[in-house]
């Protein structure tokens, strides 16, 4: 059954047409699965945010080609896209969507556990960590169902660990790469701070050996700013867990990615952090403009993106984009939000 009340609060017309020509991937290829065990047909919760089923009174595979499955699958199919958030969603943002090759579930996507050895205030008000209690046992109970069902799944997919807390620092994420299937045609895909990386990866091999892209999420290109806003996390520590992720991408081969949420305490080091991109051998940076993730007093005053001084050096980071002629910078929110800047002005 919709959820009006859900799309209410996100302020979206499920009544509209945005006509979209081109069909997004996401509702076909991806599960997101959150910490109460609701499963979403995209890869954000906030881009499309109702649930096609819940993990705890229904199996994985009964909630995949549900009806409401293929409701939110039609919305893309006629051009609508009426249930999705296109205030916040990336794709319809910048107009870049993964085009569907076919109707099968390729990226399940993790957030079943939020905690995390950080307290950044772009991402929440205090510290979050569960080692016991009912959150840490519904999602040791998940991540035994999810891991079930991976056991029995027969087709390629990529699995992504820690779009909400950090997967080295939960005991619950821990839980699930240690007890994870070895099976073939299971790949990974990790988003982490990075600090507990180096202490923690060699008790998961299985994981990292069949690694297909580690990302680390780093918002300072410097020891002051990166202190700021990665609260609880050490310069020297990040450091040295960007080396070991160096030397561990040389060993493995996969994909190294360096995240950079842009806001005001950060942005005039949006050159500095490609530069540490280059000197660590990534094989992408990833600049993002900093959202409202239910911290809305931190969120706005960190608004830059409608300033000339921001918007200066944004056009100097795009001259040096378009100087490498290669996708190793990517910055699509950013220059989606500088054009309507510019159109207003």
């Amino acid at each position: 059954m919709i959820n009006q009340r859900l799309f209410d609060h996100y302020g979206i017309d499920t009544k509209k047409n945005l006509q979209i020509q081109q069909s997004c991937a996401r509702p076909f290829d991806t599960v997101l699965i959150d910490k109460q065990g609701s499963c979403y047909a995209c890869e954000c919760t906030a881009w499309l945010p109702q649930s096609i089923g819940n993990l705890q009174v229904k199996g994985l595979q009964e909630i995949i080609g549900s009806d409401m499955h293929r409701l939110m699958q039609d919305s893309i199919g006629d051009g609508t896209y009426r249930f999705c958030n296109q205030s916040q969603c990336s794709y319809i943002r910048s107009g870049l969507f993964y085009q569907a090759t076919e109707q099968k579930i390729k990226h399940l996507r993790l957030a079943i556990d939020d905690s995390c050895n950080l307290r950044c205030p772009s991402c929440r008000k205090g510290m979050i960590f569960h080692k016991e209690g009912s959150a840490y046992n519904l999602g040791i109970r998940l991540a035994d169902k999810i891991n079930e069902w991976l056991y029995n799944h027969k087709h390629p997919i990529q699995v992504h660990i820690g779009s909400d807390g950090d997967p080295f620092a939960s005991h619950v994420y821990r839980h699930f790469m240690e007890q994870t299937p070895q099976r073939d045609n299971i790949k990974y895909s990790i988003l982490t701070n990075g600090l507990m990386f180096k202490e923690f990866h060699t008790k998961v091999p299985y994981v990292i050996n069949n690694l297909q892209e580690l990302g680390v999420s780093i918002d300072g290109a410097t020891k002051e700013t990166y202190e700021k806003l990665r609260l609880g996390g050490k310069w020297e520590k990040i450091l040295e867990g960007l080396e070991c992720m160096a030397e561990q991408k040389q060993k493995y081969g996969f994909r190294f990615i360096l995240h950079f949420v842009v806001q005001k305490d950060n942005y005039h080091e949006m050159e500095k952090i490609i530069d540490m991109g280059e000197r660590y051998g990534a094989d992408r940076v990833w600049l993002n403009k900093i959202e409202d993730w239910g911290t809305m007093d931190y969120f706005k005053t960190q608004d830059i993106f409608n300033t000339d001084e921001y918007n200066s050096r944004l056009d100097s980071l795009i001259q040096r984009i378009h100087k490498r002629d290669d996708r190793f910078i990517e910055c699509p929110t950013l220059i989606s939000e500088a054009v309507r800047y510019k159109n207003k002005n």
